[in-house]
């Protein structure tokens, strides 16, 4: 039995505006028409493979459910919830553990969420060639045939060949100079680090209990002490919290004598900074990648991104430039890597579009900020069929609500009512309701909030279908 774990953790920083804290980049479409995510899980269509387990940030846990569902994987799936971040080994420790919950021994192919893989039959070719020295107790990684001297990515030197495709592995190496990066490519030696990785689950845990034996006996006892919640598995925060950060490759692929690695040639690219977004994107005879309203004039080898309204360049070279509904990045291709850099700066100054878009998700639908001013803010409010808000109260903003489409059931103290297109209703402070949608269809409507603080900490919940405080 094969089993795909993916972890959707990280925050992909680089990839600011679109890619922001409570909505990172392997849930975003990027190069694709799907998420980073769904296109993780579809590429392993037409390989033997039983139920993923996804690996997730708790705070996105209802995206990464959401996105699932769409991709009919949210009845099957295990999704297992951080409450911190650990890196690669506690987090595939967990995974190891839950798919041996049950007495089974299945080959795990550990995978992250937000990597580009162009050529599948490549890499369902790789995954074949893996499993069957998997199978004998091997720890297999992916070493990816590199196309230029990256200094991004780590890399992996082979050894001697220990079957068709399957070479020991020599030594990790940390990222390197250009010069340096030059040599390994030129020594055909050397491959990209993937972080993709194929190993019988038993296999993973043994090792960690002669390298690792602290992330193996924390990871067992935030397990243990697990609950399920809804679609997910909340782990112990205070047992996962004592696991060492560290990745799989310092705590157990460099120590391990059971290691090899297997060379991919598959279009790959872990889509880290908008110069590789743009490297990998189709392009126009003059080198440019457009999307959106895009109007441009005597431009090169540029990317433009028009999330929300027109955006034009005259005359450009080497630029992207990145328009969001509220915000707008203009950088040379040559330092995209220092976008990092502008995320500090605004978490810094506390500024919300570190953290979020003006269009936030949430486990009932989405709302978007629609305009903000002194004492109110305007809201457009999107509940799916079925949807419920948490029974709340605010103690320093009145809401009006008008329904645009859909029908709402609205509950105002001990009252309730339907409402239905260009119905309206009026929340006082303080006063304890709930929105929900009882329909077949989508409900729209716009909230107009008014008081002294409009902030999300306003909101007290009393109670709650989906699990939050």
């Amino acid at each position: 039995m094969l089993i795909p774990v993916v972890m959707a953790g990280g925050t992909g920083s680089r990839l600011w505006p679109l890619s922001r804290e409570l909505n990172p980049k392997q849930f975003l479409k990027l190069a694709e028409d799907q998420t980073m995510l769904q296109a993780t899980l579809n590429r392993l269509e037409g390989l033997d493979c039983a139920a993923p387990i996804v690996i997730c940030n708790e705070q996105h846990r209802f995206l990464a459910a959401e996105q699932l569902r769409q991709s009919d994987e949210a009845h099957s799936a295990t999704i297992l919830l951080e409450p911190c971040g650990r890196n690669t080994a506690p987090a595939i420790a967990l995974a190891a553990l839950q798919a041996m919950r049950k007495g089974d021994d299945p080959v795990l192919l550990v995978l992250a969420a937000d990597h580009l893989i162009e050529d599948v039959d490549a890499f369902h070719a790789a995954i074949n060639s893996a499993l069957l020295a998997a199978e004998s107790g091997r720890l297999i990684t992916f070493g990816i045939v590199p196309t230029q001297p990256e200094t991004g990515y780590g890399y992996i030197q082979r050894g001697d060949k220990v079957a068709n495709s399957l070479w020991e592995i020599a030594r990790f190496v940390e990222k390197p100079d250009r010069e340096t990066a030059r040599e390994y490519v030129r020594s055909q030696d050397y491959y990209w680090n993937s972080g993709m990785f194929v190993f019988k689950a038993s296999a993973y845990v043994k090792a960690l209990s002669e390298f690792a034996p602290d992330i193996l006996k924390h990871s067992e006892r935030a397990l243990e002490l697990s609950v399920n919640d809804l679609d997910f598995v909340r782990l112990d925060s205070n047992a996962f919290a004592q696991c060492p950060d560290v990745s799989i490759d310092y705590a157990v692929m460099e120590h391990s004598q059971n290691g090899a690695v297997i060379p991919l040639d598959a279009g790959w690219s872990d889509i880290g900074s908008w110069s590789t977004l743009w490297e990998v994107s189709p392009k126009d005879s003059s080198g440019n990648h457009f999307k959106g309203d895009v109007i441009a004039i005597d431009c090169k080898d540029t990317l433009v991104r028009a999330e929300s309204r027109l955006v034009t360049v005259l005359g450009v070279e080497d630029l992207v430039v990145v328009e969001d509904k509220d915000t707008v990045l203009v950088a040379h291709k040559e330092h995209v890597q220092n976008v990092k850099s502008v995320v500090n700066i605004l978490k810094k100054q506390s500024r919300q579009e570190a953290i979020n878009h003006c269009e936030v998700y949430r486990p009932w639908g989405r709302y978007e900020a629609v305009d903000t001013g002194k004492r109110y803010q305007v809201k457009r409010i999107t509940v799916k069929p079925g949807g419920r808000l948490s029974l709340q109260m605010h103690h320093h903003r009145a809401e009006h609500w008008i329904v645009v489409s859909g029908t709402a059931r609205v509950t105002v103290g001990d009252q309730s009512e339907m409402l239905t297109e260009n119905q309206s209703t009026y929340i006082p402070i303080g006063a304890v309701h709930r929105l929900e949608n009882p329909g077949k269809v989508p409900l729209e409507l716009i909230e107009v909030q008014s008081g002294s603080y409009l902030g999300e900490d306003d909101i007290v919940r009393l109670d709650d279908q989906y699990g939050r405080d």
